[in-house]
């Protein structure tokens, strides 16, 4: 039996590939309504949300937790 497995469901997995999935689900239009930050509405793209949400925790964490709040319909 395997125990160095981790039970994070993040583990391994990199923002990028986070912003990618939910983004391919959702749409920047509805990532903006459900998280209410600038990057998802005002001109969006991956590699500009990527840069404000590095150096904003806040954020990050609210798009982790949409993350994982998705996932299931993600599989």
């Amino acid at each position: 039996m395997e125990n160095n497995k981790s039970k994070d469901p993040l583990h391994g997995l990199t923002l990028q590939n986070i912003m990618e999935q939910l983004v391919t689900y959702y749409g920047f239009d509805t990532l903006g309504a459900l998280i209410k930050i600038k990057c998802f509405t005002d001109n969006p793209s991956i590699k500009s949300s990527l840069i404000f949400l590095r150096k904003t925790d806040w954020a990050r964490k609210k798009v982790e937790e949409l993350y994982l709040k998705t996932l299931p319909r993600l599989q």
